[in-house]
């Protein structure tokens, strides 16, 4: 028995000189600290040039193997075979955990400890297990799938006890873990970091299913299913949160100028991150929709593969009850108006020319499309009707030249001082778009110049005829008011710095 230990002991001897062999092949892919660099052909390139190399065997002298396999036959034909897979399953299962903690660099956490570590540390911890799977199910594993094949060689259930019992520990460690991670809080934030996850063991599973295949490792096999659904169900809820995180944006400070507020920014953002995971999300709302059909617009008539759109357009609706709701924030309602403006041109920007616009019916870009044209005409209703009413003038002619003069005085005075105030102010706001800002200026312009003009020309006439002169009281000149309309919507450079600060905080 001693002997037979010592020949383990030996294979280990070995193997510790492939460590930094395997170090070295696998320094880029550790070294890489992105999130999103795990999948495809980026994963695959990385083992390439590992995937033929059996690293834990190669480096073993052939008479050490051979020496393993006659002491295991004398031993199992003994009746120890028992004492046999024991031996050797402990000595190489403390190697492969310790192997795993030292090469990987994976902490062995409880589903407490991953409940009670900081965001930024989940992470961190995340990457790793992603990792660390990656390695386990594509190198580890085999090679000592293939160890207790050779060893064990004529002896099928020996060599499916010990290797079950050597990568027992490993493969349970992972999956807790990503257990763990799926059951901590349903914060939107945490969505393509489990979608990450899910994605990893996914691609997994066929590596589960061909080395836990016997009676023994079967519940493995079924274990790492498990968590799948249980990732896949995590994803689900996640996203079904950002409605009520939406919902709940309940703030009440405005932003300066009518800019576009961090809550749309963020939004957007995430949904068009989103889209990167597209394939992956259409597959889970496939398996798991039935969570969503509680709300109303989703029902057993939908077909499960919308589900993933019709909750990304509900999405949308949220997001534009509560920005209707901060526009009303504004003691301005012009600006609120702007400020509505301005959160539709970005969402229809930030759908354009992006995969989001596939996600997205074409009702809710319609929408989207005429709520920027009907706070244009609001907007331009509660600013400018004032200022016109201003200049209109009917005269009857049963009205005195004098009291007309009188009456012409006070309009003009009145269109000073509001047509002044208007622009002072409006200078400071905001427009997204650049276009946009131009068309609404142009409409202005139509509309208010020709009357300016024209109560301009009769005010002279009236006052000439009283032997008077009518400059006095003209404060602005058509080029003026043209020169004026043209200063609108310069925009604050801090709000618009103080509005990128919170966007960024928030992302």
């Amino acid at each position: 028995m001693e002997q037979f230990r010592t020949y383990v002991y030996a294979i280990q001897k070995e193997n510790f000189h492939v460590i930094n062999t395997l170090s070295e092949q696998l320094k880029e892919y550790f070294a890489d600290a992105s999130e999103f660099v795990l999948s495809g052909g980026r994963m695959d390139s990385l083992f390439k040039p590992i995937e033929n190399l059996i690293l834990m065997m190669d480096m073993v002298p052939p008479e050490t193997m051979n020496k393993l396999h006659e002491m295991a036959k004398l031993m199992v034909s003994t009746g120890l075979e028992k004492e046999c897979y024991n031996v050797y399953s402990s000595c190489r299962r403390e190697w492969l955990e310790g192997l795993v903690k030292q090469l990987l660099g994976l902490e062995n956490l409880t589903i407490e400890d991953v409940n009670k570590i900081s965001w930024n540390d989940l992470k961190h911890q995340i990457r790793s297990w992603i990792k660390a799977s990656k390695v386990a199910l594509k190198i580890l594993f085999p090679t000592e799938r293939r160890l207790c094949d050779l060893i064990f060689f004529g002896f099928s259930t020996v060599a499916n006890l010990s290797f079950t019992e050597v990568c027992w520990g490993c493969t349970i460690h992972l999956l807790n873990f990503s257990e763990a991670a799926a059951n901590r809080s349903r914060s939107p934030d945490l969505l393509f970091t489990i979608l990450d996850m899910f994605e990893t063991l996914r691609d997994l599973i066929p590596e589960f299913e061909s080395l836990f295949c016997d009676q023994f490792s079967v519940s493995l096999r079924n274990e790492a299913n498990t968590t799948l659904k249980k990732l896949a169900k995590a994803i689900v809820e996640i996203f079904m949160e950002l409605e009520n995180v939406i919902r709940q944006d309940l703030a009440k400070t405005a932003v300066p100028d009518g800019g576009i507020h961090p809550l749309i920014r963020y939004t957007m953002k995430y949904l068009c991150l989103i889209c990167d995971y597209r394939p992956t999300l259409e597959q889970v709302f496939e398996d798991h929709g039935h969570l969503l059909r509680e709300y109303p617009k989703l029902d057993d008539s939908v077909p499960s593969s919308s589900s993933l759109s019709l909750h990304m357009d509900r999405i949308m609706e949220v997001l534009e009850s509560n920005l209707i709701a901060k526009s009303k924030i504004y003691k301005d309602s012009a600006l609120g108006y702007v400020f509505l403006m301005n959160s539709n041109e970005y969402i229809l920007q930030k759908t354009k020319n992006n995969d989001i616009r596939k996600l997205l019916s074409d009702d809710v870009i319609q929408k989207h499309k005429a709520n920027v044209l009907y706070n244009y005409d609001q907007y331009r209703r509660s600013s400018w009707q004032q200022v016109m009413r201003f200049l209109k003038w009917d005269n009857n002619g049963s009205v005195s030249p004098k009291m007309v003069v009188k009456s012409m005085k006070k309009k003009l005075k009145s269109f000073n001082i509001l047509f002044e105030e208007i622009c002072r102010v409006q200078s400071l706001w905001f427009i997204l778009d650049e276009h946009l800002k131009e068309d609404i200026i142009t409409n202005i312009k139509k509309k208010l110049l020709p009357m300016y003009g024209n109560f301009i020309g009769m005010f002279q006439k009236s006052v000439e005829e009283l032997g008077k002169h009518a400059d006095k009281y003209i404060m602005y000149g058509m080029e003026d008011v043209e020169a004026r309309l043209d200063d609108l919507f310069r925009g604050s450079s801090a709000s618009t710095d103080r509005c990128s600060k919170v966007f960024w905080k928030t992302i």
